[in-house]
Parts: C-alpha cells; sequence; structure tokens
C-alpha cells in the first residue's frame, strides 16, 4: 500500500474515532503538512465519505453523524494483526465452544481483501509455526462468556450452573470479579456469597447463567488474574511440597510461576543479604520438581516431604554418574 493511501486511511479512521480534528492534530498525527491534509480531505470526500468542515475558533473536520466506515478497510499491518490475532487465540485456546468461528471469520476477511495482500498474508501464516500448548484448550460457550462479561462489567450477581470435577452439580450465586485466560482455560474469580470466601470456577464447567437483581461492590485494588493464580498454585494436591530456597521471587518465579509456586520473602527482605524464601507447592507428582530445582541454580533446603529429597539424591547420582562415563568408542 502506497504512503499517501495509507495516510488517507488513517485519516479515515482518526475521524471515525469521533468528535471535530483540528487541521493542526491531523497534520501533526499523520506527519504531513496542513495544505496535505486539505488535500487527503478531498480524497475521502472523492470516495462519497462525508466529511463535514467545521469553522470557527475550534473548528476543524468531521464525519456527518451516523456515517459508519465501511467494513475491512485496513492496511496491511492492520490485516495482518487481525489474522494473526484470529490465529494466536485459536492456538491458545482463547476461544468459545463455536470452535469454527475463527476459521469462518479468518476466511471472510481473506475473501474481501486484495488479491495482493491476500498472498502476502497467506504466506506469513504458513510458514509461521506454533509451539502446541500443553493439553487440549478447554473452551467455554459463548453465550456463558457473554454473560459473564456483562456481569463483571456491572458488577451484578449472577446465579451460574456449574459442574465439578468429580461430576457433582450444584447452582451457585456469584459476584463475580474478572475472567482469567490461563494456559488454555479460562476462569472466572469472585466471591460466593453461599460459602462467604472468593472462588474460582472454570468456565466451560459452567453449563448456564442467570442474571440476578442488585449489585455489588468488589474489592479495592483487586487483581483477577493473580487470584486466579493463587488459587491454583494452593489446590488440593497429593503432595505438599516446602521450601527454602536462597534468592528473591524474582529469582524463583523464573522456573516456578505463580500458577505453581507461591514465593514468600521475608519481612526484612533485602537482595544483597543472601534472603531465604519460602516456597510452597501443590503436585500430583513429584518427579518433575528435581530438574527444575537443579535449574533454579540457587540453593536449596527441602523441608518436606522426605520423598522429594530422596528424588534430588537420586538426579545427583545420576548426573555425577553421566559426568564421569567415558564416550562410547566409535
Amino acid at each position: 500500500m502506497s504512503r499517501p493511501v495509507a495516510r488517507v486511511l488513517i485519516l479515515l479512521e482518526l475521524l471515525q474515532s469521533g468528535g471535530i480534528r483540528t487541521v493542526a492534530e491531523l497534520a501533526d498525527r499523520l506527519g504531513v503538512d496542513e495544505r496535505t491534509v486539505r488535500r487527503y480531505v478531498d480524497h475521502l470526500m472523492d470516495l462519497d465519505v462525508p466529511v463535514e468542515s467545521v469553522r470557527g475558533r475550534y473548528g476543524g473536520y468531521r464525519l456527518a453523524a451516523g456515517y459508519r466506515m465501511p467494513p475491512l478497510m485496513l492496511s496491511d499491518d492492520e490485516a495482518l494483526a487481525v489474522l494473526l490475532g484470529l490465529v494466536a487465540g485459536e492456538r491458545a485456546g482463547l476461544m468459545t465452544a463455536t470452535g469454527t468461528a475463527s476459521e469462518t471469520a479468518a476466511a471472510k476477511i481473506r475473501r474481501v481483501l486484495p488479491e495482493r495482500l491476500r498472498h502476502r498474508l497467506d504466506a506469513v501464516l504458513d510458514s509461521l509455526a506454533f509451539t502446541a500448548p500443553a493439553g487440549r484448550p478447554a473452551v467455554p460457550d459463548t453465550a456463558v462468556l457473554l454473560s459473564i462479561a456483562d456481569a463483571v462489567r456491572h458488577h451484578r450477581p449472577i446465579s451460574i450452573r456449574y459442574t465439578a470435577a468429580d461430576g457433582r452439580r450444584s447452582e451457585r450465586t456469584l459476584h463475580p470479579y474478572g475472567l482469567v485466560a490461563h494456559s488454555g482455560r479460562w476462569y472466572v474469580t469472585g466471591a460466593d456469597p453461599a460459602a462467604g470466601e472468593d472462588r474460582t470456577f472454570r468456565l466451560d464447567r459452567i453449563t448456564g447463567t442467570r442474571a440476578l437483581p442488585g449489585s455489588f461492590e468488589p474489592p479495592a485494588g483487586l487483581d483477577p488474574a493473580e487470584r486466579v493464580l493463587t488459587g491454583l498454585a494452593t489446590a488440593p494436591y497429593r503432595h505438599e511440597v516446602t521450601l527454602r530456597v536462597q534468592g528473591t521471587a524474582e529469582q524463583i518465579r523464573t522456573r516456578l510461576p505463580a500458577s505453581v509456586a507461591v514465593v514468600k520473602e521475608p519481612p526484612d527482605a533485602d537482595a544483597g543479604t543472601g534472603q531465604w524464601s519460602r516456597v510452597e507447592i501443590r503436585a500430583e507428582r513429584l518427579d518433575w520438581l528435581p530438574g527444575v530445582l537443579a535449574s533454579l541454580d540457587l540453593p536449596f533446603v527441602i523441608e518436606r516431604p522426605d520423598e522429594l529429597r530422596d528424588l534430588v539424591v537420586e538426579l545427583a547420582g545420576r548426573l555425577m554418574s553421566s559426568a564421569r562415563r567415558s564416550p562410547p568408542r566409535a
């Protein structure tokens, strides 16, 4: 796309955002002089885009009331951003139960793009590789996602029908604080008035929602993502691991993210004094932990369980044996 044409489209986007735009403002945003801005406005009017000139001290240009930009007037960068967003969202599990929606949307965009641009974008997508996510994404129902998002925005309670991991079904009231997408799954975190505590639910296990009357006020300074990750790290599992690691929370997080471990620095933490942080992990299996602890490259002490200590010793023995082994003869 030639630079003048791209700037005309950017001008249209700026006017589409609403309000009156002065010539000086448009010139600054487009990186051209005011005379060129007026010429670009003439180009838009030649395309039957109703640009109005407003005179006076606060005058400038605006679009006529009720005008909407024709669909898919995208620059190269915008088209690439849209298609990559659709593909990445599908691969990351950021989709709903209507699994073909991203594919059909991408197909519609391709059909209306200029042939030159379509071939270039297809070349990018054909040559692009994504790493496979851990497990199959658990996708929620579209109606569930949209209704919960509306309740979050307007601070309204909702009733949800939920199926737990063990198959038990229940209907409960929730004051939803926020939606969180993590590792191919969608979660909603909020207050459960009946239980008197905050809870986190997977959206793919919610089979229906119903808006309830009234409203609620979420806690100040709330971080839904932090609540979900902390909930995942502290959920009940077969093994409860407690460690002391000589390092900061930032160093430990490079191998043990918030969804896996709870890291507590000492109250008087000082990175320059070789502080020892407390690490708590809940896991179904322990065989993966020795390698992770070794990769931390930080001194650590295992407080519990003894089984983990034995696994670390076994790994150390295997590594030492491999390091001393001579290469096989050709």
